[in-house]
């Protein structure tokens, strides 16, 4: 493959994680790869992590926590704006990590590493905004409440967006005076190992801690940790469901989850059809390869425009170029890892099998630069039912369902027949029909005539099957605190 990114040297060894304020391998003394979604080469070995890892990084932080809840909201605040500053000056280095492991195209996670630091700032500057509040309950007394920090933190990463997902969501936890411990997905550790190495130079030890490895072991050795009293997972639906089985049989536990979706973008007959027809290309994120929560996945076309729609779609996603993923030209990379890929594979066989009619894509793309990785067309199926399996099941992938609906009635059954409601997009110039339609969507993120995009201090989070509460927003601060009453009686 021709690629034109001028890569910098990356050094792809060394590997460590951070716990206690040490870069340190594991105790197990034994590693795992990370692979090259492109090529399924070795980028570098990773230590495998294991429940003793787990216990001393839940020592460490525990150690620390008392210290750094006991420091003024303006010093959190400069810990983490130095920090930031920290990861800028290695953002290129992080870049090219992501795009190797991730195998996302370098053109889409040139952001990444910004938006992650713009989320963390975000919560560096409201720290004062963490208030109680008194309440007139008696006359003459006084009665308040504080804001105080769970303590010991834990938060497991997903593979999409690891280092965006990593630094962003240090954030909140730590503004609120927590400390953590971060588990990455086992399959894209190399930026979070590295975010380890600056939070050793810029924080004071144990206030985070990473830790790598395996969900089974690493993973649920946080979960279940009796004083990891809260807990956040970005992930499926049945890890989430997992998580809170686990976690309940040890202890009570505070749980925010944000999962997958099977999300709708809703096509009036009045939309400006010229600029929904590529939005539904960008809504289903093929330039992640439609591994992501929040993509449309189900696009849902009034009958009048079907055929248009439809065709303007296909024509656009059949066009997207898939190259290097290093390549500022590529428009599409490879699928993360080979149990993503075979779930891809699975669900064009029950497309097909279930009678929908595909359009283009459904398979490995043709050329030698292709034989090896987990490389898969943009794929668009047609005629799909909701009673189908593409239609009602998350993917993860680059497969867009495309449904035809007739009557309001009709759709509001269609768009709400799944059991997840993540996000949704409504596209019609009728500002009625669209806040009459976006009051009914089962979602809980919705954009009128958008895709996609998230906005500052929004709160992101979903309905039914698709999580727990929220983030991004001042909301999130707040979930990483208890809340305590004290009665002064005078």
């Amino acid at each position: 493959m021709n690629t034109s990114a001028k890569m910098p040297k990356l050094k792809m060894d060394n590997f460590r994680m951070l716990i206690g304020g040490e870069l340190i391998e594991s105790e197990s003394k034994r590693w795992f790869p990370s692979m090259n979604p492109a090529n399924e080469e070795i980028l570098a070995q990773v230590p495998l992590g294991s429940a003793k890892d787990v216990a001393k990084a839940v020592e460490a932080a525990e150690k620390a926590q008392p210290a750094w809840a006991s420091l003024s909201m303006e010093k959190r605040s400069e810990y983490l704006r130095k920090l930031a500053d920290a990861l800028n000056e290695r953002a290129e280095e992080l870049l090219y990590l992501e795009v190797l492991d991730t195998g996302n195209t370098i053109k889409k996670m040139n952001g990444d590493v910004g938006r992650g630091i713009a989320i963390l700032l975000y919560y560096a500057g409201i720290g004062y905004e963490l208030k109680g509040h008194t309440v007139p309950s008696t006359p003459g007394n006084l009665h308040l409440t504080l804001r105080e920090p769970y303590g010991v933190v834990g938060r497991l990463v997903p593979f999409n967006h690891p280092i965006m997902f990593a630094i962003s969501k240090m954030g909140a936890p730590l503004m609120a005076g927590n400390t953590m411990v971060l588990k990455p997905s086992q399959q894209t550790p190399l930026s979070t190992c590295v975010l380890g190495e600056v939070c050793q130079q810029i924080l004071p030890p144990g206030v985070v801690n990473i830790v790598t490895g395996y969900g089974n072991e690493v993973g649920e050795a946080i979960v279940r940790h009796p004083r990891v009293k809260r807990l956040a997972l970005i992930g499926s639906v049945k890890t989430g469901m997992a998580i809170q089985r686990s976690a309940a049989e040890v202890a009570v536990k505070h749980i925010t989850l944000e999962l997958g979706g099977k999300n709708p973008m809703i096509v009036f007959p009045d939309a400006d059809l010229s600029k929904a027809i590529p939005a539904a290309v960008d809504g289903m994120n093929f330039a992640w390869q439609g591994q992501s929560c929040g993509s449309t996945s189900r696009l849902l076309l009034h009958e009048s425009i079907y055929d248009q729609v439809l065709q303007g779609v296909v024509k656009i996603a059949s066009s997207l170029r898939l190259d290097d993923p290093l390549s500022w030209e590529a428009q599409m990379g490879p699928i993360n890892n080979k149990a993503q890929y075979e779930k891809v594979q699975y669900y064009v066989r029950a497309g097909k099998e279930d009678g929908a009619r595909l359009m283009t894509g459904g398979k490995r793309p043709e050329g030698k630069q292709f034989e090896r990785g987990y490389w898969f067309e943009p794929t668009v199926f047609g005629d799909v039912k909701p009673v189908m399996r593409i239609a009602k099941e998350e993917i993860f992938g680059p497969v867009l369902s495309v449904l035809k609906w007739k009557s309001p009635e009709d759709l509001q059954e269609i768009t709400n027949s799944v059991d997840v409601g993540l996000t949704g997009a409504i596209w019609t110039r009728d500002l009625n029909t669209a806040i009459k339609v976006a009051r009914w969507i089962q979602s809980g993120y919705i954009w009128i005539n958008g895709v996609s995009a998230h906005y500052p201090a929004m709160a992101f989070g979903g309905y039914k099957n698709s999580g727990i509460g929220r983030e991004e927003d001042y909301s999130e601060l707040l979930s990483y605190t208890e809340e305590k009453t004290i009665h002064v009686v005078l």
